[in-house]
Order: C-alpha cells, then structure tokens, then sequence
C-alpha cells in the first residue's frame, strides 16, 4: 500500500507535470505532529526559482481566519461584542436595503457572512459595487480603507442582515471595526491579537522578506500564465471576475484589506490551525473556538458549497455526501484566490495547509480534490 508521502507527492508531482500547478508548499499534521511537509514545483517559472518550503504568497481569502481570529481575541478580552453593531464602532457606515430602509449588521453577522454584502466580483459587469467603485481587497485601488468603507455603504444591501448567507467582503468591514475596537492600524492590531503570540511571524498585509515572495500565475492553457499588473481572472460566468494586482503584496501603501490582504507561508498558517485545533490556546478561551468552529446558520443555503454550514469566519461540514468529500462532518475548511486551500478535520487531529502560486486551480480546482482524496487515503489506510 502506497503511504500518505507517496500518495500525496503523486498528486503533487503529475499536476505540476500537466501543468495545472507551477509550484506549491503542502503540509500536513497529525495529532499535533508534522507528517508530510514539502515544497515542489517552482516559486518563480521565468528566474528559475525553486520552490522552498518558506515561500511567501499573497494570501486571498486565507487571510479572512486570521482577521477572524483578531476580532475573537477582541470579544475574550471584552473589547468588542458578538452582539455589537457594526454601526457602533463604524458610526458612517450605515449601508441601506434597496427599499432604502435601514439595516442593523452585527459583528456575528460580519463574520458569518450575513451581513447583507456581497463581492464586486460575484457581481456582473457594471453592478451596484463597480459603480461605487467598491476594491475587493485584492486590486490596487489607491484608496484607503476608510473610502472603501465609504463607497460600500453607498451600495444597497443585498438582502436583511441575518436572512441569508452570501460569501462578501463583510470581513473588510470587520477589519475597520478591529482598527477601531483595537485602537490601532489593522496591521498592527492583527499582529499584537494573533501573529505575534503565534511566532507568525512570515505573515502580514506586505511581505516581509520580498526575495520570498511567489510570482503569481493565472490558470490556462496549456500552461498557466504569468500574471500581469493589473490582471483580469474570469470566475463564474456572468460574473465581473478578479481584478487582481500582484504588486499588492509589496506595497505598503495598499490598504489593509482584512478579507483578502495579507501575505505569508503555509508553515505560518499551520501555526494559526493547529493552535485553534487544540482549543485556542495561546489566542482564544476553548469557548470561543467551540463558537467559532460550530455552524453558525442554521441551515441557510450556500451557494458553491453543498453540504456545508458556516462558523465565525470559515465553512464547516454538515453533510460529506451532500459536499462529495471525504471529509469527516465537522471539517473546516477554506481556500484563497490566488492558489491555496486548507482544511482541519478536529475528529482525525487533520490539519492541511495547500499553498500554490496558480491562482484558482489551487484553490478548487482538480488538484484539491485530489490532494484531499490523497490525504484521507493515507490517513484511513
């Protein structure tokens, strides 16, 4: 029987060999203990460069946990409310429903994704987001967090805060309320809050070594291609799709875009899941991390993700069959534009950290589907 290295550096090997993949860092724990841990492929395909296993990458969508994170080690340290309106600490933000009536969002909602918001690039082309000129938080929009606060709230809400679930930038929003409740610039808050008392210290909203740092692939064929600045990625059809800038990830003028900002190394997001996992310690009380952890929507439909309910702050397995995974129920699980996907699976003591530099493919394209199927192959031999 083949073990879970070999299982695992096949995937690796034949998706970097077909060209799906052009690098990525894979590591996995068990029980606590790392398993499996390996850089493949190459950081950068134009120089030459290898892969190492310190690689930095634009994080996307990974950085919505630790952001998550920070504003939870608020509520412990009674800084800030679940409960609290959004409106409370953010006294301009008062987005309205198309109605034009007003809507309250807590925090809870922010970080369930409840909130009434969506994302530019869920969006067609020309939607209520482009005309406000609202940034997902990935493209170089030369504004500062405040003005994109600003121009969301001149769109209209999408539906009644706590009504219905769609994946947004709510954790944007939720950045701007950390600045405030922690008194301090969202890279310094989320430094003190999380990063510093984990040692992440690879991870931040610009990266911190640039030598480090991935260049950025967009999924194509035959082979992905290097991403220009700006870039364009289709997603959905009908939908604007990414408006990604590379550059981002350098410029420590860009603002700090909670939802899809931050920089770092798979070795450093470990830190973060495996210290969640085993209950919160040094960060967060095991209550909150039971909260964080436990579906949070009830059984409120989720588009792109069957079978999955929502925490404060990542999607959680209700259903493996509905989902198609072998997940076991319980399984959190995220990804990132740019190329990762991750997942810990408390039942087995399973922690996962994929980071590629091809955007999409790694983060749910076939190769996460493979790489997961490897794992529990190897785990439940």
């Amino acid at each position: 029987m083949p073990t879970l290295k070999e299982r695992i550096d096949e995937v690796v090997d034949r998706t970097i060999a077909e060209k799906r993949l052009v690098g990525a860092v894979v590591k996995v724990a068990l029980d606590g203990e790392p398993v499996y841990s390996r850089a493949a492929g190459l950081a950068d395909r134009e120089r030459n460069r290898p892969m190492q296993e310190d690689a930095l990458f634009r994080l996307a969508s990974v950085s919505k946990p630790i952001v998550s994170a920070a504003a939870l080690v608020l509520v412990a340290q009674g800084r800030l409310q679940l409960g609290d309106s959004v409106h409370r600490w953010l006294p301009t933000f008062r987005p309205r429903l198309s109605n034009g009536d007003c809507a309250e969002i807590t925090i809870r909602q922010l970080l369930t994704h409840t909130a009434g918001l969506t994302y530019r690039f869920f969006q067609e082309e020309k939607g209520t987001y482009e005309q406000a000129g609202v940034s997902d938080g990935m493209d170089q929009a030369g504004i500062t967090l405040e003005e994109n606060m600003r121009r969301l709230a001149t769109a209209p809400l999408l539906y009644t805060p706590g009504t219905e679930w769609k994946y947004s930038i709510a954790t944007d929003v939720l950045g701007a309320v950390i600045e405030k409740a922690a008194e301090a610039p969202l890279g310094e808050a989320v430094r003190s809050l999380v990063t510093k008392p984990l040692a992440m210290n690879d991870t931040g909203f610009t990266a911190v070594d640039p030598e480090r740092l991935t260049a950025a692939y967009a999924n194509d064929m035959p082979e992905p291609r290097r991403m220009q600045d700006p870039e364009r990625v289709a997603f959905l059809e009908g939908t604007a799709g990414f408006r990604l800038s590379p550059g981002r990830a350098l410029d420590d003028t860009a603002y700090p875009s909670g939802g899809a900002g931050m920089v770092g190394s798979a070795g450093d997001f470990m830190l973060l899941l495996e210290a969640l996992r085993k209950g919160g310690a040094p960060l967060l009380p095991e209550r909150l991390v039971r909260e964080m952890t436990t579906n949070q929507i009830g059984d409120l439909p989720m588009a792109y993700w069957p079978g999955r309910g929502f925490g404060l702050g990542f999607t959680l397995l209700k259903d493996p069959a509905a989902a198609g995974t072998p997940e076991s129920p319980g399984t959190w699980r995220m990804g990132g534009t740019y190329g990762h996907s991750w997942f810990v699976d408390p039942a087995l003591g399973l922690s996962v950290a994929a980071f590629t530099n091809t955007a999409l493919e790694g983060m749910s394209g076939l190769f996460t589907e493979e790489l997961c199927e490897a794992v529990y192959a190897g785990v439940r031999k």
